[in-house]
Protein backbone atom coordinates (compact mmCIF):
# COMPACT_ATOMS: atom_id res chain seq x y z
CA UNK A 1 0.00 0.00 0.00
CA UNK A 2 1.29 3.06 -0.83
CA UNK A 3 1.69 6.00 1.93
CA UNK A 4 0.03 9.38 1.10
CA UNK A 5 0.42 12.78 3.46
CA UNK A 6 -3.09 13.39 4.68
CA UNK A 7 -4.06 16.98 2.10
CA UNK A 8 -6.52 19.29 4.47
CA UNK A 9 -10.01 19.53 2.84
CA UNK A 10 -10.34 22.80 1.11
CA UNK A 11 -14.23 23.17 2.02
CA UNK A 12 -16.15 22.58 -1.55
CA UNK A 13 -19.14 22.37 0.53
CA UNK A 14 -21.54 24.41 3.05
CA UNK A 15 -23.58 22.44 5.42
CA UNK A 16 -27.77 22.96 5.51
CA UNK A 17 -29.37 23.87 8.65
CA UNK A 18 -32.24 20.87 8.77
CA UNK A 19 -34.32 19.57 11.78
CA UNK A 20 -33.28 16.20 12.23
CA UNK A 21 -30.81 15.42 9.39
CA UNK A 22 -27.87 17.15 8.21
CA UNK A 23 -27.20 18.31 4.58
CA UNK A 24 -24.79 20.52 2.10
CA UNK A 25 -24.86 21.94 -0.51
CA UNK A 26 -21.81 20.98 -3.16
CA UNK A 27 -20.28 22.59 -6.02
CA UNK A 28 -17.36 21.35 -8.97
CA UNK A 29 -16.39 22.48 -12.01
CA UNK A 30 -17.78 19.32 -13.95
CA UNK A 31 -20.15 16.05 -13.02
CA UNK A 32 -16.42 14.27 -12.53
CA UNK A 33 -15.78 17.05 -9.46
CA UNK A 34 -19.42 17.36 -7.67
CA UNK A 35 -19.27 13.48 -6.89
CA UNK A 36 -15.98 13.60 -5.54
CA UNK A 37 -16.92 16.85 -3.47
CA UNK A 38 -19.87 15.30 -2.20
CA UNK A 39 -18.25 12.37 -1.06
CA UNK A 40 -15.41 14.12 0.22
CA UNK A 41 -17.53 16.51 2.33
CA UNK A 42 -19.50 13.54 3.48
CA UNK A 43 -16.74 11.47 5.21
CA UNK A 44 -15.73 15.41 5.97
CA UNK A 45 -18.78 15.58 8.38
CA UNK A 46 -18.34 11.68 9.70
CA UNK A 47 -14.74 12.02 11.08
CA UNK A 48 -11.76 13.72 11.01
CA UNK A 49 -7.98 12.95 10.65
CA UNK A 50 -6.11 12.66 14.35
CA UNK A 51 -3.04 13.31 12.96
CA UNK A 52 -1.44 14.48 9.73
CA UNK A 53 1.03 11.71 9.61
CA UNK A 54 1.50 9.52 6.60
CA UNK A 55 -1.01 6.63 6.15
CA UNK A 56 -1.30 3.54 4.41
CA UNK A 57 -4.50 3.94 1.33
CA UNK A 58 -6.53 0.47 0.74
CA UNK A 59 -7.88 1.34 -2.94
CA UNK A 60 -11.64 0.44 -3.65
CA UNK A 61 -13.23 0.11 -6.84
CA UNK A 62 -16.39 1.23 -6.75
CA UNK A 63 -19.16 1.41 -10.16
CA UNK A 64 -22.82 2.23 -9.70
CA UNK A 65 -25.45 1.94 -12.32
CA UNK A 66 -29.18 3.44 -12.40
CA UNK A 67 -31.82 5.02 -14.59
CA UNK A 68 -30.67 8.52 -14.04
CA UNK A 69 -27.87 11.21 -12.61
CA UNK A 70 -29.93 11.89 -9.08
CA UNK A 71 -30.04 7.73 -8.72
CA UNK A 72 -26.59 7.49 -9.60
CA UNK A 73 -25.72 10.01 -7.35
CA UNK A 74 -27.54 8.94 -3.73
CA UNK A 75 -26.37 5.39 -5.21
CA UNK A 76 -22.72 6.74 -4.95
CA UNK A 77 -22.99 8.06 -1.91
CA UNK A 78 -24.77 5.19 0.16
CA UNK A 79 -22.37 2.69 -1.48
CA UNK A 80 -19.41 4.94 0.16
CA UNK A 81 -21.26 4.65 3.43
CA UNK A 82 -21.45 0.83 3.21
CA UNK A 83 -17.98 -0.12 2.62
CA UNK A 84 -17.24 2.51 4.98
CA UNK A 85 -19.09 0.54 7.54
CA UNK A 86 -17.87 -2.88 6.38
CA UNK A 87 -14.56 -2.13 5.50
CA UNK A 88 -13.90 0.11 8.90
CA UNK A 89 -12.33 2.97 6.46
CA UNK A 90 -12.70 6.43 5.83
CA UNK A 91 -12.58 7.44 2.41
CA UNK A 92 -10.87 10.98 2.15
CA UNK A 93 -9.99 10.65 -1.84
CA UNK A 94 -11.41 9.41 -5.01
CA UNK A 95 -10.45 8.81 -8.45
CA UNK A 96 -13.43 8.87 -10.99
CA UNK A 97 -12.47 6.50 -14.44
CA UNK A 98 -15.41 7.15 -15.78
CA UNK A 99 -19.04 8.98 -15.48
CA UNK A 100 -21.81 9.94 -17.32
CA UNK A 101 -25.63 10.55 -16.09
CA UNK A 102 -26.34 6.74 -15.43
CA UNK A 103 -22.77 4.90 -14.99
CA UNK A 104 -19.54 5.28 -12.51
CA UNK A 105 -16.85 4.00 -12.24
CA UNK A 106 -14.55 4.96 -9.61
CA UNK A 107 -11.74 4.23 -6.76
CA UNK A 108 -11.97 4.81 -3.42
CA UNK A 109 -9.35 5.72 -1.06
CA UNK A 110 -9.48 4.37 1.96
CA UNK A 111 -7.48 4.64 5.92
CA UNK A 112 -8.14 2.81 8.96
CA UNK A 113 -11.36 4.43 10.80
CA UNK A 114 -8.76 4.16 14.02
CA UNK A 115 -7.07 6.84 12.13
CA UNK A 116 -9.92 9.11 12.79
CA UNK A 117 -11.89 10.80 15.49
CA UNK A 118 -16.10 9.97 14.45
CA UNK A 119 -17.77 12.74 14.71
CA UNK A 120 -21.22 11.36 13.27
CA UNK A 121 -22.76 8.56 12.11
CA UNK A 122 -24.39 9.22 8.50
CA UNK A 123 -26.96 6.55 7.90
CA UNK A 124 -27.69 7.31 4.27
CA UNK A 125 -27.92 9.50 1.56
CA UNK A 126 -31.78 10.23 1.09
CA UNK A 127 -34.12 11.90 -1.92
CA UNK A 128 -35.81 14.18 0.16
CA UNK A 129 -35.06 18.29 -1.18
CA UNK A 130 -32.06 16.14 -3.87
CA UNK A 131 -30.99 18.65 -6.15
CA UNK A 132 -28.69 18.34 -8.80
CA UNK A 133 -28.12 20.79 -11.47
CA UNK A 134 -25.46 22.68 -14.14
CA UNK A 135 -24.89 25.92 -14.03
CA UNK A 136 -22.76 28.92 -15.19
CA UNK A 137 -19.76 27.85 -13.09
CA UNK A 138 -20.65 23.94 -13.30
CA UNK A 139 -22.51 21.86 -11.60
CA UNK A 140 -24.41 22.40 -7.94
CA UNK A 141 -26.00 19.40 -5.39
CA UNK A 142 -27.81 19.64 -2.70
CA UNK A 143 -28.24 16.46 -0.82
CA UNK A 144 -29.54 15.50 2.58
CA UNK A 145 -28.55 12.59 4.79
CA UNK A 146 -30.06 10.78 7.42
CA UNK A 147 -28.38 10.60 10.35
Amino acid sequence: MAHFLFPKLVKSYEIIEHTADIGIKVKGKDLKELFKNAAAAMFDLIAERKDSGAVSRKKIKVEEHADDLEELFVNWLNELLSLSATKELIFPAFEIKKLDKKNLKAIAMGENINKYKVNREIKAATYHALEIKEAESGWQAQVIFDV
